[in-house]
Order: structure tokens, then C-alpha cells, then sequence
């Protein structure tokens, strides 16, 4: 077998592969006498079928298959013994002809490769790069320990309606005629909830102000939900096509009245966050845990933002390269042939732009020794699953649970590669913290918010 590979631009390859009757003779002639072992035709007893027969039958296919695993093993052994950076996938010349395997050996194939452009980046303390820290002061811990007490609030019995302390209604809703009467054989709901502070017609909402225990208020549902038929139907228990035919007035008598009470900024909150086992004992220890939790999390959020300073910086640095434009064109159609040379068109950019962010990540992770081991894909999908139970308020959810729900999320595959990149971020963040020149600015939670959404 013979092997070159021409690469005249840097980052246009193309590799030719000559593959002689000696590469797969014996493979195949192999592969053939297994199949005569456990071929099942008629008139022949196992084993007992003819080796002609089982050429003809099968020869082709074997070869074909044979010389694919052939040339596979051996472009990618090549690509790996001369440290080519390929990119893609190879591709066969699009003006090349077919290799025709019914003819004798020797039989020559060829192969378009994409090969990543050549740079070079190297961080030191004389690079310099911003860090936002974000500030836990009294405003922020405030409003977590809000957070806390109304996660943790309950409701409690009223007897009067008041929309600005979250109150809840139940009442019971009965359509009316013209007449302002009841309508025989109309829509009854009994035990009906409603927020009126949620209605978006004013005139519909000061109906319920004031309301006490017992009142009958007269509204329009319609009237109240106007462009939410989903609403409506909600609340009179029908079909979203039904909506349209009951447009007129409904009575509805609050038979309960129900206010939000946030918790108690006391142990029992305390311990319901953190657990008892965090030895909370006051306040002030409560707030500290809250600042502690924080600094962590927006560590990991100030982290985030590093790497993307990080990235333009380096994208900066490196300046624009060149890539085989038409070639890898051909590879991301090749991978989305549903989608269509539009959808290339449309995404090649941005796709290249992630192609460069990626090199760059490759290169600074290969010149400080950065890995990515299965425990950090496993911390990522950790973290994941940690920030999702947050998001309900269940700060202190047991390792063991964690853990199960992280790797019910490892179990998809779809999931990895992000937190493979995830992961490589977090180390990457954490290297090259040591190494540059941090550029330290302290900001509010605000602020960064702010700072975020700009980019």
C-alpha cells in the first residue's frame, strides 16, 4: 500500500491511497471461508456449499467492505503519525471518478482533506484580561433571603380581597342571560380559582377591589382575557373552541379568600435551605450561609464571562485565518444533506467562528497540560444538575440524588458534548487565571446582568 498526501496551501489536503491485491487478498479470502462455514443454501449441507458459489455469491461485497475498513484504519493511522490537524471528515474529489473494484489491483483512491490553519497563541503575565467580580453585598442577600421566605410562604384564610398581598380566590362561577339572571342549562363551576391581579383589563379588575367573603361580583371573562381563548377556557372548564360562545356575563361568588404569608425568617426556614446539619443558629449565621452559596455561584458566573473575554482576546490576538472555505462548506453539507446549501450558506460564519474559539481552546489546553478526564464530564453534569434544583429554591439536595440525577443526564448522549465543553471551560478559566494579568473589576449583580446582555 502506498500513501502521499499533498498539502501545497496548508490547509487544503489531498491524500492518495493505492491499495494492491497483497493489502486485502488474505482478508477476504478469510472472511469468504467463514461465510461458506455458516451458509445456508438449498440442496448444500452446512459447510458443505461450494467455495465458487460463495464467491460469486458474496466475493464483492466482502472486498468492498474489506478495502473500506482498509482504508479507514489506514488514513486515520497516517493522519495520527503525521500530526495532520484534520478538520471534518475526508471527502472524495468532487470531480473524481468512482473507483471501479470489478477491475484487478492495484486501484487508487483519493481523498479531499481539510487541514486547520497554523498559529500560534501564548499566554503570559504580560497579557492582560478583564475579571468581573461580582459583589455580594446587603441589597443581594436581601433579596435571597426573600427569595427563601416566599418559596417557603403558605397561605392563610381572608376576608377581604386584596391584590397586592398575592391573594387567591375560589368562588363559584355561573353563566348569566341577558337579563343579568342565570342562565338555565349555562356553564356552572364550582370551586373556581382566580388571581384578579392577573386580569389585563383594567375596568374587568377593579370589579373584585374590595371584595369580601360572600360578594357576587359580575364580570366578563372575555372581556377580562381578551386574545386568550387558553385562559378562558381554564378558568369555565371547556374547549378552547368552545370560548366564542359564551362571551356574555358571569356571576361569581367568592366562597374563600386565601393570602400568601412569606415564612418566618426563623430556624424552621433556616433548616429547611440548609438542613439542620449546617448548624445555623441566628440570623446573621443564615445570612453568611446565603453569602457563602453566592460568592460560590457567581464565581462560576464570573468564570463564565472570563472565558468569553478570554475568547475575544485570543480571537483578537490571533487575527482572522484562513480556512479551506470551499471544502469545509462541503463537509457541513455532507452533515446536514437535509437541511440544504442554504442552511450552509446561512451558517457557515458563525460556524467558523466556533471553529476558531475551538482551535484556540485546543491549543492553550495542550500548552498548559489541560485534560479532560471522565470525573470533570461527571463535575459538569454535577453542576447542571445542582443549578436546576436551585432554580426551586433545593439548595442542600443530598449528594446521592445529585449524583443519580447528574448521571441520568450522562445516560444521553446529546448531553457529553457540552459538558465535555463545559468542563474544558472550567479548568481552561482556572489555568490561565494563574497566568495572565487578571484586570479585576468589582461590580453589583446588576451590573453584570447588564454587562452580559450586551455581548
Amino acid at each position: 500500500m502506498k500513501i502521499s498526501f499533498e498539502n501545497p496551501d496548508k490547509v487544503n489536503g489531498l491524500m492518495t491511497i493505492t491499495v494492491e491485491e497483497a493489502d486485502y487478498k488474505d482478508e477476504v479470502e478469510k472472511t469468504l471461508k467463514d461465510y461458506r462455514k455458516h451458509a445456508n443454501v438449498p440442496g448444500f449441507r452446512p459447510g458443505q456449499v461450494p467455495m465458487g458459489l460463495v464467491k460469486r455469491q458474496y466475493g464483492m461485497q466482502v472486498k468492498m467492505d474489506t478495502i473500506n475498513k482498509i482504508l479507514g484504519e489506514n488514513l486515520q493511522k497516517y493522519i495520527a503519525d503525521n500530526k495532520i490537524q484534520m478538520l471534518g471528515q475526508p471527502l472524495a474529489p468532487e470531480a473524481g471518478e468512482a473507483v471501479d473494484l470489478e477491475k484487478a489491483a492495484p486501484y487508487e483512491f483519493k481523498f479531499d482533506i481539510a487541514v486547520a490553519p497554523e498559529f500560534n497563541i501564548e499566554l503570559s503575565g504580560k497579557n492582560k484580561v478583564d475579571y468581573y467580580e461580582i459583589a455580594v453585598d446587603d441589597k443581594l442577600i436581601d433579596q435571597q433571603v426573600e427569595m427563601f421566605r416566599s418559596r417557603a410562604g403558605h397561605y392563610d384564610k381572608a376576608e377581604t380581597f386584596d391584590p397586592e398581598q398575592r391573594d387567591m380566590l375560589k368562588g363559584d362561577l355561573r353563566e348569566l342571560d341577558e337579563n343579568g339572571n342565570t342562565l338555565e342549562g349555562g356553564i356552572t363551576v364550582e370551586g373556581a380559582s382566580m388571581m384578579p391581579q392577573y386580569i389585563k383589563v383594567e375596568d374587568q379588575k377593579k370589579l373584585f377591589d374590595g371584595a369580601k367573603l360572600g360578594d357576587i361580583i359580575t364580570f366578563n371573562p372575555t372581556a377580562a382575557y381578551p386574545d386568550n381563548d387558553i385562559e378562558v377556557s381554564s378558568l369555565l372548564k371547556i374547549k378552547k373552541e368552545e370560548v366564542a360562545e359564551h362571551k356574555g356575563n358571569f356571576s361569581y361568588q367568592i366562597t374563600e379568600i386565601s393570602r400568601f404569608v412569606k415564612a418566618e425568617n426563623n430556624a424552621e426556614l433556616w433548616n429547611g435551605v440548609y438542613g439542620e446539619e449546617a448548624g445555623i443558629k441566628d440570623e446573621a449565621g443564615f445570612r453568611k450561609a446565603i453569602a457563602d452559596g453566592l460568592k460560590e455561584q457567581l464565581k462560576g458566573d464570573s468564570d463564565y464571562r472570563f472565558i468569553q473575554d478570554l475568547r475575544a482576546y485570543c480571537e483578537k490576538k490571533v487575527g482572522k485565518l484562513t480556512f479551506p472555505d470551499a471544502l469545509l462548506k462541503r463537509i457541513m453539507l455532507a452533515n446536514n444533506k437535509d437541511k440544504g446549501e442554504e442552511f450552509v450558506e446561512k451558517n457557515y460564519e458563525q460556524s467558523i467562528r466556533e471553529l476558531t474559539w475551538h482551535l484556540i481552546k485546543q491549543q492553550l489546553a495542550a500548552a498548559h497540560g489541560i485534560k479532560v478526564e471522565d470525573n470533570d464530564v461527571r463535575e459538569s453534569a454535577r453542576q447542571m444538575a445542582r443549578a436546576q434544583f436551585a432554580q426551586y429554591g433545593m439548595t442542600n439536595v443530598p449528594d446521592d440524588y445529585l449524583n443519580g440525577y447528574a448521571d441520568d443526564m450522562l445516560k444521553k448522549r446529546e448531553n457529553i458534548d457540552s459538558f465535555v465543553e463545559a468542563a474544558l471551560d472550567r479548568k481552561l478559566a482556572a489555568a490561565v487565571k494563574e497566568i495572565v494579568k487578571l484586570n479585576v473589576k468589582s461590580v453589583s449583580l446588576e451590573e453584570f446582568n447588564k454587562l452580559v446582555s450586551e455581548q
